[in-house]
Formats: C-alpha cells, structure tokens, sequence
C-alpha cells in the first residue's frame, strides 16, 4: 500500500469512525438494560405475594411487671399493679403490708409476641412490652419472668429482659415535652420458647398457596408459571385467593426443597382498579390500572371574607355629647370562575394530567374523585380512610 493511502490514526475519518462505533455500543447496552429492567419491572416472587399453608404465626400474651423505672412507674390508684407487687413478694418468701407499697417505679405491662410455627424449644423471639396501667415511660425498665400463653392457654414462651424505648419524654413544672411513644417498648430476643406448636410440615401430601390479595388473574398465572417452572401439571388454581399444589412422589417428604424453588418463581400480579383516599392527610393514591370515562370536569371554591373592625365617635370638646363605639363591617365574596375542562382519562396518565389541567390541590382532588364516583364516571373501587 503506497503511503499516501494510508490514514492516520487521529484523521477525522478515524475520529467519526470510532464515535460511530462507541455511539452503537452506548446504544446497544443502554437497550440491553432497558430490555432488562422491562423484564423486571412488574415481576413479584411468589413468596412475596402468598403464603404457605401452616407457615404461619401464633400470638402469644403475658401479664407482667417492669420494675427499676425513675419514678415513672404506676400511681398509687393502680390497684392491680400494687396487688402483683404483693403476689410476687409473697411468693419470694417477703412478708409486707400491702398498704405501704408505692409502685412509682413499678409497671404493669401487657407482653405479647408472635411465635412462628416452625420455633422449637430454646429458639429466641421478640417480645413487645405495653403499659397496663397509667405509667408515663417505661425507659430504663426491665421485664421481670413472664410466661406468654397461647390461645389454648398453655405457655409457650418465658420472657424477661431490658426493654428499649424508642421514644423520650420530659416534663417539668410549667411544661413538659416529649417524642414518640415512651409507654411501649420491646425487648429483643427477650422471649425463650418452650414448646413448640405440634405442626410438621414434610408430612403434608400437597400444599396451598393463599394470595395476599385476592385475584384469578394472579391465581392463573401462579399456576401456570409454577407448572411451566417445573415442568409438570402440579398447580392448580382453585379460587382467586388459593393455589393449590399436588406434591409429586419423588418430592414426599422433602417439601423443604420442593418450596425452596418455588417461592422464587416470578409471576406479573393482577390488580383491581382502586383509588384510596385518606381524607385526614389530603393523601390520594390511584393506582395503575384506574380509568375514567369522558367526562366535563369544573372546580371553583367560594369564599367570604367577613372583617369588624371598631370607630370610635368623639364629641367637641365641651359639649354634652358622649364618646360612642360603633362596629364597621366588611364583606367581600371572591368567588373561582373556572372553566369547564375534558377529561378524557382513559388512562392513569391522562387522569392525572387532566386533574393538573384544573390545577387540582389534594383536597380539590378528593371531592373530584368523589363526586366522579358518584356519577358512574370512575371505573375504579374507592377507598376512603
């Protein structure tokens, strides 16, 4: 190749070439990346959207006393905690007189607790510690022995530990302050199980998966997505709210695997139309798949102003008049004229955008949702808090 034919590196040929080429692959992974979280982006596990037949939780409840608090204990009109107090010394072999006893840095609390169905005895749970009576914090306590009974009221658990407060409060003698909540605590790994529940869950023949939220669009998809993941006709769906698996024989006895690659399989959840509204809060949240039909929307507010104000009517210097008071008043009414707007929302995105068209606040947008319910228009469930 003669010399004059050949380019150097830094030509601008060179130079748009290698732009070209960086351009493409910029574009081939920014597409690779969207193709991906398109994958993603509305695929749930199944563990997160059912739960496992048997593998749930049973409260648990106990009635104890926190003691060593800095005189924030229970008052003296507390009846019930001066009566423990005298119970338990009682059986510690301490004699006293129930009527000197001053439970101000003594507490009686409710103490409750979810034991799961696979704890065994000697497993550790979270305990929750709440105020009985009319303590003003239980910081710096601790929970003394406390046995936690089941439903069926035999004890299941034993608690007993510090408890945290994840709040604070202070008072003195013209005012007092005080941040979150200080008459509820918890005492991490405070409660020892026992015994456990009679449940084993290798000897069932088939299982049932309960959708948190109900749906037969999301029950068909489960089970198709479970059989299509393994490979055989398994799942079944038998409401909106269950799915039931038929366990194969090579799987008896082993169900532990058998859910473990399961409950990873992704499935695209269904969901109805619905609007939630908390009025207290002017939150509004719609979701995806709420529509309107064409509609004529308008907004206004009407206000009245009403001011007093006093004149005071001063007579001449010596003259037999009297000063008088005489009350003004003034009234103005402002009135909104705004116009009448379309709202064709046949989707989230155009709902919005109509509602902002009519520069919408949250209140505005409560009574709009509310009053296009009433009309038929909002093909949605509305939910107000």
């Amino acid at each position: 190749m003669h010399p004059h034919r050949q380019q150097r590196a830094d030509s601008p040929a060179a130079l748009v070439r290698s732009e070209l080429l960086a351009a493409l692959a910029a574009v081939v992974t920014l597409t690779v990346l969207i193709l991906g979280l398109a994958h993603t982006a509305y695929g749930a596990r199944i563990k997160d959207l059912a739960s496992v037949s048997g593998m749930r939780k049973n409260q648990l409840v106990g009635y104890g006393l926190v003691v060593g608090l800095s005189g924030t204990g229970d008052q003296r009109g507390s009846d019930f905690t001066v009566q423990s107090i005298y119970n338990m010394l009682d059986k510690m072999g301490v004699r006293v007189d129930k009527a000197t006893l001053k439970p101000k840095n003594v507490a009686a609390v409710m103490v409750t607790s979810q034991m799961p169905v696979s704890a065994k005895p000697g497993s550790r749970i979270d305990v929750t510690v709440s105020s009985l009576g009319d303590s003003t914090s239980l910081l710096g306590g601790v929970l003394l022995v406390t046995p936690l009974k089941g439903i069926d009221g035999s004890i299941y658990a034993i608690a007993q530990g510090s408890v945290l407060v994840g709040g604070v409060s202070a008072q003195g003698a013209g005012a007092s302050v005080s941040k979150n909540i200080t008459t509820v605590g918890i005492v991490p790994g405070g409660g020892n199980i026992e015994r456990g529940v009679p449940f084993s869950f290798n000897e069932q023949t088939d299982l049932t998966l309960s959708l948190r939220n109900p749906d037969f669009s999301t029950a068909a998809r489960m089970a198709k997505r479970v059989n299509e993941s393994m490979g055989s006709a398994m799942a079944t769906a038998i409401d909106a709210g269950t799915v039931r698996l038929a366990v194969p024989p090579e799987n008896q006895g082993n169900l532990a695997m058998l859910m473990a690659s399961i409950e990873n399989i992704d499935v695209t959840p269904d969901h109805r139309a619905r609007v939630v509204v908390d009025e207290k809060t002017g939150t509004v949240v719609l979701g995806q798949n709420v529509q309107i039909a064409p509609v004529a929307v308008t907004h206004g507010n009407l206000q009245i102003q009403v001011q007093e104000s006093a004149d005071v009517s001063q007579p001449l210097p010596f003259s037999a008049g009297q000063t008088v008071v005489t009350p003004e008043t003034n009234i103005a009414i402002n009135e909104e004229n705004r116009k009448l707007k379309m709202i064709e929302g046949a989707t989230l995105q155009e709902l919005v955008e109509g509602l902002n068209a009519l520069g919408a606040t949250p209140r505005d947008l409560i009574s709009i949702l509310r009053t296009l319910e009433a009309s038929g228009a909002l093909a949605a469930d509305m939910e107000v808090n």
